[in-house]
Order: C-alpha cells, then sequence, then structure tokens
C-alpha cells in the first residue's frame, strides 16, 4: 500500500522527493491514535482511530487546498506541509504530556512497528480495489506523468483525475498506519528503484512496486527481529537505514546520467 501510494503521489505531486506521508495523513492518524493510547483505549479499536485521524487529515487538507480555479499542485503541496507541521506539533504535545510508561510503545509505534500488527480483511480489501482502480486509471497516469498541458490536450479532465489520485493515495497511506503506524522510505524508494528496472509504463510499474514494497518490508522486519535478538527494533528504523544510503546511491546514478 505505502509503495503504490508512492507512486500515485509522484505523479499527483510531479515530485520525485514525494512520499506518502507528504500530505499529513499520517500525522492525523498518529495524533488519534497516540490520543487513544493516553486514554487506555483497547487495542483492538486503536487502528479505527488511526483511520478517522487519517480521514479527518484528508478531509482537511482537500477543504483548504481545492479552492475554485484550477488544479494546483503547488496549493495542495503547501497545505498538506502546513497541516502536517501543525499535527507534529500536537503529536509532541501529546507525548510531552503522556505519562513515562506509555512512551515507549507510544515511540515505537510512531517509528513503525510490527510487532502487534494484524492483517484485517478490509485492508486486504482495501488494497484490491485500489490496485484495480489504479490499473484502470495506468494509462492516464502515464499522460498526467508527462504533464497537465499534454494530458488536457490528450482528452484528461485533469482536475478529477488529481483529485480521485489524491483520494486513492490517501486511502492507502491511511490504511497502512493504521495497520503498523508510520514506516517510512518505503513509498518513497521503492518506486524510484522500480522505474530503474522496469521503466515509467504505469501498467507495469504499480505491480512492480507493490510487491516490491512488500518484499522489502518482508526483508526489513526479519532484520528488525534478528539483528539485536531477542530485543525487537521498530521496522521503521530499518528501512530508514536501509533506505537512506539506497537513495543517496539512485540519486547519483541519475546525476551520473546526467538526470
Amino acid at each position: 500500500m505505502l509503495a503504490m501510494s508512492g507512486c500515485l503521489m509522484q505523479v499527483l505531486l510531479r515530485n520525485p522527493l514525494a512520499d506518502p506521508y507528504v500530505l499529513g495523513v499520517s500525522g492525523g492518524a498518529a495524533f488519534a491514535t497516540l490520543l487513544g493510547m493516553v486514554f487506555g483505549v483497547a487495542v483492538a479499536i486503536i487502528p479505527w482511530l488511526a483511520i478517522l485521524g487519517a480521514l479527518l487529515s484528508i478531509f482537511i487538507v482537500f477543504s483548504l487546498a481545492r479552492g475554485t480555479g484550477p488544479w494546483s499542485g503547488t496549493r495542495l503541496l503547501l497545505t498538506g506541509v502546513v497541516t502536517a507541521s501543525g499535527w507534529a506539533a500536537l503529536i509532541s504535545l501529546v507525548l510531552s504530556l503522556s505519562p513515562d510508561n506509555s512512551l515507549r510503545g507510544m515511540l515505537f509505534w510512531l517509528m513503525g512497528d510490527l510487532s502487534y500488527a494484524a492483517l484485517p480483511w478490509w485492508s486486504l480489501a482495501v488494497l484490491a480495489v485500489c490496485f484495480i482502480l489504479t490499473q484502470g486509471l495506468a494509462r492516464s497516469l502515464n499522460v498526467l506523468a508527462m504533464g497537465e498541458s499534454t494530458a488536457r490536450l490528450l482528452g484528461e479532465s485533469t482536475r478529477q483525475m488529481l483529485w480521485l489520485v489524491y483520494l486513492l493515495a490517501s486511502v492507502l497511506t491511511a490504511t497502512a498506519v493504521s495497520i503498523a503506524g508510520s514506516i517510512g522510505f518505503v513509498g518513497l524508494i521503492v518506486p524510484h528503484l522500480m522505474r530503474l528496472l522496469v521503466g515509467s509504463d504505469h501498467r507495469i510499474l504499480i505491480p512492480s512496486a507493490t510487491l516490491f514494497g512488500g518484499l522489502f518490508l518482508v526483508f526489513s522486519d526479519t532484520l528488525a527481529r534478528t539483528i539485536l535478538s531477542p530485543q525487537q527494533l521498530p521496522v521503521g528504523v530499518i528501512t530508514a537505514l536501509l533506505g537512506v544510503p539506497l537513495f543517496l546511491l539512485l540519486l547519483n546514478r541519475a546525476r551520473l546520467r546526467g538526470l
């Protein structure tokens, strides 16, 4: 879900540094989840709190960035970044006021943790539905990647298309965050790596990125469970440690190729 969302976000914002968390969806989910932990909400309710927080963040960004004029990726990005900063401030406030015996679990969740993560049936349904929709939109995504002007000349309804892409990416991110917290770099690194391997055709790129994103996370989680065994690290730490040098390697390769 994170890798698929990353592919969509990079088309949406036409920015290679865009990732699933750039528009504040994870911030809303994290804030709602931490509040639930502080007030002792049952573990089974936590994922639903995360989804509600993410949906609230989606609604805020959508309402503020929509406007009445033409689509503006810059306006959406700025609104998302400011919203994410607001959530970050609220998260810091919750952490500063939380009891010490709760801080460890809260911090692990913020870093991305699969220790107690489950895979509910509805998350698989979300993944399946979004995958089918994105495959149906693959041609339009290829056109959008060439620019909005080109897309309009080729008959695409860019405004409706871009908002649909935003909603799909946000739903995928909200679902992923509700299951395992904020796991970084999967949605940023995997799409870049898959573009080098399979090209930029989204009919092939999205399935490849989705599968490899899952493999990358399983590999990272295996390392998190074994490196300091029996102590388990947050999987988000491992994805970051693997993702940073890999991204720098990809960036240097692009520079050498004149990109």
